[in-house]
């Protein structure tokens, strides 16, 4: 799945709640914040992108793969990275090449 994925694929889901599955019974959320286009050349045709995730500063996500589930693209995983913390709490980052 993550294959088919493009930057047009998350675009219309900037502002959106997304799930991240911790266990059986604990589940949080992070907002799309960003969609950007990464510069350089695209890769299989592909446009290489990233996203920016956000979420209180409860607690720190380490880096490494999470389950997502968003109610329009459905489940799926990605490995996202914390980038750093604003006013509005802890932003992580995934990328697509």
């Amino acid at each position: 799945m993550l294959e088919t994925f493009k930057l047009e694929t998350f675009s219309p889901h900037l502002g959106k709640k997304f799930s991240i599955r911790l266990d059986e019974t604990k589940k949080i959320e992070l907002e799309l914040t960003e969609a950007n286009r990464l510069g350089g050349e695209t890769v299989n045709g592909r446009v290489r992108f990233s996203l920016v995730f956000q979420r209180p500063k409860d607690f720190l996500l380490p880096q490494r793969i999470y389950p997502f589930e968003h109610e329009a693209l459905g489940a799926f995983e990605i490995f996202i990275v914390p980038i750093g913390v604003d006013e509005k709490g802890l932003r992580y980052e995934a990328v697509f090449t």
